[in-house]
Protein backbone atom coordinates (compact mmCIF):
# COMPACT_ATOMS: atom_id res chain seq x y z
CA UNK A 1 0.00 0.00 0.00
CA UNK A 2 2.66 2.43 1.27
CA UNK A 3 4.42 2.02 -2.30
CA UNK A 4 1.72 2.82 -4.48
CA UNK A 5 0.57 5.84 -2.86
CA UNK A 6 4.44 7.36 -2.73
CA UNK A 7 3.60 6.56 -6.66
CA UNK A 8 0.27 7.57 -7.16
CA UNK A 9 -0.20 10.35 -4.46
CA UNK A 10 0.99 13.22 -6.44
CA UNK A 11 -1.10 12.04 -9.04
CA UNK A 12 -4.26 11.91 -7.22
CA UNK A 13 -4.00 15.20 -5.55
CA UNK A 14 -2.84 17.36 -8.35
CA UNK A 15 -6.61 15.83 -9.83
CA UNK A 16 -8.30 16.71 -6.71
CA UNK A 17 -6.73 19.60 -7.12
CA UNK A 18 -7.66 20.59 -10.60
CA UNK A 19 -11.54 18.83 -9.69
CA UNK A 20 -11.42 21.79 -6.87
CA UNK A 21 -10.33 24.62 -8.82
CA UNK A 22 -12.94 23.87 -11.81
CA UNK A 23 -15.83 23.35 -8.80
CA UNK A 24 -15.07 26.69 -7.26
CA UNK A 25 -13.36 29.42 -8.48
CA UNK A 26 -12.37 31.01 -5.06
CA UNK A 27 -10.15 27.86 -4.93
CA UNK A 28 -7.65 29.18 -7.85
CA UNK A 29 -6.93 32.15 -5.19
CA UNK A 30 -3.98 32.46 -2.33
CA UNK A 31 -3.22 35.17 -0.43
CA UNK A 32 -0.19 35.59 1.88
CA UNK A 33 0.40 38.13 4.41
CA UNK A 34 3.83 39.00 4.91
CA UNK A 35 5.03 41.51 7.97
CA UNK A 36 8.67 40.31 8.77
CA UNK A 37 12.11 41.39 6.70
CA UNK A 38 14.54 39.10 8.03
CA UNK A 39 16.19 36.49 5.93
CA UNK A 40 14.54 33.45 7.59
CA UNK A 41 11.15 35.19 7.45
CA UNK A 42 11.67 36.17 3.70
CA UNK A 43 11.85 33.21 2.31
CA UNK A 44 8.37 31.62 3.39
CA UNK A 45 5.97 34.19 1.80
CA UNK A 46 8.36 34.13 -1.71
CA UNK A 47 8.50 30.01 -1.74
CA UNK A 48 4.70 29.73 -0.61
CA UNK A 49 3.63 32.63 -3.46
CA UNK A 50 5.64 30.98 -6.21
CA UNK A 51 4.41 27.64 -5.54
CA UNK A 52 0.80 28.91 -5.79
CA UNK A 53 1.06 30.89 -8.78
CA UNK A 54 2.88 27.69 -10.38
CA UNK A 55 0.07 25.38 -9.44
CA UNK A 56 -1.96 27.76 -11.59
CA UNK A 57 -3.53 29.74 -8.33
CA UNK A 58 -4.23 34.16 -8.49
CA UNK A 59 -1.78 34.65 -6.37
CA UNK A 60 -0.95 37.98 -3.83
CA UNK A 61 1.13 38.98 -1.02
CA UNK A 62 0.71 42.07 0.84
CA UNK A 63 4.16 43.42 2.67
CA UNK A 64 3.44 45.21 6.05
CA UNK A 65 5.36 46.29 9.19
CA UNK A 66 9.37 45.18 8.50
CA UNK A 67 8.17 42.71 5.66
CA UNK A 68 7.91 45.99 3.26
CA UNK A 69 11.67 45.11 3.19
CA UNK A 70 10.92 43.02 1.01
CA UNK A 71 10.06 45.00 -1.35
CA UNK A 72 12.71 47.45 -1.73
CA UNK A 73 15.06 48.07 -4.62
CA UNK A 74 17.66 47.96 -2.41
CA UNK A 75 17.17 44.71 -1.27
CA UNK A 76 19.16 44.08 1.94
CA UNK A 77 18.25 40.63 3.99
CA UNK A 78 20.07 39.90 7.03
CA UNK A 79 19.89 37.07 10.02
CA UNK A 80 19.10 38.17 13.11
CA UNK A 81 20.54 35.52 15.78
CA UNK A 82 19.66 37.48 19.04
CA UNK A 83 16.75 35.08 20.30
CA UNK A 84 16.46 33.40 16.80
CA UNK A 85 14.97 29.94 16.96
CA UNK A 86 15.58 29.47 13.40
CA UNK A 87 19.24 29.62 13.86
CA UNK A 88 20.82 26.15 13.00
CA UNK A 89 22.83 26.07 16.10
CA UNK A 90 21.72 27.59 19.07
CA UNK A 91 23.61 30.27 19.54
CA UNK A 92 24.04 32.62 23.21
CA UNK A 93 22.52 35.92 23.51
CA UNK A 94 25.73 36.97 24.52
CA UNK A 95 27.49 35.58 21.96
CA UNK A 96 24.53 36.56 19.13
CA UNK A 97 24.59 40.27 20.59
CA UNK A 98 27.87 40.85 19.85
CA UNK A 99 29.43 43.43 17.31
CA UNK A 100 29.61 41.28 13.74
CA UNK A 101 27.41 38.48 14.51
CA UNK A 102 24.57 39.55 12.44
CA UNK A 103 26.96 39.45 8.99
CA UNK A 104 28.07 36.12 10.45
CA UNK A 105 24.45 34.54 10.83
CA UNK A 106 23.41 35.89 7.38
CA UNK A 107 26.39 34.80 5.76
CA UNK A 108 26.06 31.16 7.48
CA UNK A 109 22.48 31.03 6.18
CA UNK A 110 23.08 32.17 3.15
CA UNK A 111 26.10 29.34 2.42
CA UNK A 112 23.68 26.69 3.91
CA UNK A 113 20.84 27.76 1.47
CA UNK A 114 22.89 27.51 -1.18
CA UNK A 115 24.77 24.23 -0.51
CA UNK A 116 21.59 22.86 -0.65
CA UNK A 117 20.62 24.35 -3.75
CA UNK A 118 17.87 26.63 -2.21
CA UNK A 119 17.89 30.32 -4.57
CA UNK A 120 18.49 33.87 -3.00
CA UNK A 121 15.78 36.10 -1.85
CA UNK A 122 16.20 38.08 -4.29
CA UNK A 123 16.11 35.01 -6.85
CA UNK A 124 12.74 33.93 -5.01
CA UNK A 125 11.54 37.68 -5.18
CA UNK A 126 12.35 37.53 -9.31
CA UNK A 127 10.46 34.24 -9.89
CA UNK A 128 7.51 35.33 -8.28
CA UNK A 129 7.46 38.82 -10.38
CA UNK A 130 8.00 36.62 -13.30
CA UNK A 131 4.80 34.41 -11.80
CA UNK A 132 2.22 36.74 -12.23
CA UNK A 133 2.14 37.03 -8.33
CA UNK A 134 0.68 40.60 -7.06
CA UNK A 135 3.07 42.36 -4.94
CA UNK A 136 0.83 44.46 -2.30
CA UNK A 137 2.55 47.08 -0.06
CA UNK A 138 0.46 48.29 2.74
CA UNK A 139 0.17 51.69 2.55
CA UNK A 140 -0.52 52.54 6.28
CA UNK A 141 2.85 50.98 7.40
CA UNK A 142 4.47 52.98 4.30
CA UNK A 143 2.88 56.29 5.84
CA UNK A 144 4.04 55.09 9.33
CA UNK A 145 7.63 53.97 8.29
CA UNK A 146 8.50 57.03 6.11
CA UNK A 147 8.95 54.92 2.97
CA UNK A 148 8.41 56.35 -0.42
CA UNK A 149 7.10 54.81 -3.28
CA UNK A 150 10.45 55.50 -5.47
CA UNK A 151 12.49 53.06 -3.03
CA UNK A 152 10.05 49.54 -3.90
CA UNK A 153 10.80 47.61 -7.13
CA UNK A 154 8.61 48.18 -9.96
CA UNK A 155 5.19 47.05 -10.04
CA UNK A 156 4.76 46.74 -7.06
CA UNK A 157 0.72 47.62 -5.84
CA UNK A 158 0.03 50.11 -2.83
CA UNK A 159 -3.07 48.88 -1.09
CA UNK A 160 -4.58 49.41 2.58
CA UNK A 161 -5.44 46.45 4.86
CA UNK A 162 -9.56 46.68 4.32
CA UNK A 163 -8.76 46.14 0.80
CA UNK A 164 -6.56 43.76 1.06
CA UNK A 165 -8.85 41.74 3.30
CA UNK A 166 -11.84 42.60 1.13
CA UNK A 167 -9.38 40.11 -1.20
CA UNK A 168 -8.49 37.66 1.07
CA UNK A 169 -11.80 37.54 2.43
CA UNK A 170 -12.95 35.42 -0.55
CA UNK A 171 -9.39 33.51 -1.48
CA UNK A 172 -9.61 29.76 -0.59
CA UNK A 173 -6.38 29.81 0.76
CA UNK A 174 -5.02 32.85 3.24
CA UNK A 175 -1.99 32.67 4.83
CA UNK A 176 -0.17 34.44 7.67
CA UNK A 177 3.92 33.85 8.02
Amino acid sequence: MEAYLQKHLPHLVAAEVQKAFRQDPAARTCRIIASKGTMDWAYPPFILGSAAAAMGMDTAIFFTFYGLNLLKKDLKVQVDPIGNPAMPMPVPNAIAALPGMRAVATRMMSGMFRSKGVASVGELRQVCIESGVRLIACQMTMDALSIPREALIDGVEVAGAAGFLHEASRAHVTLFV
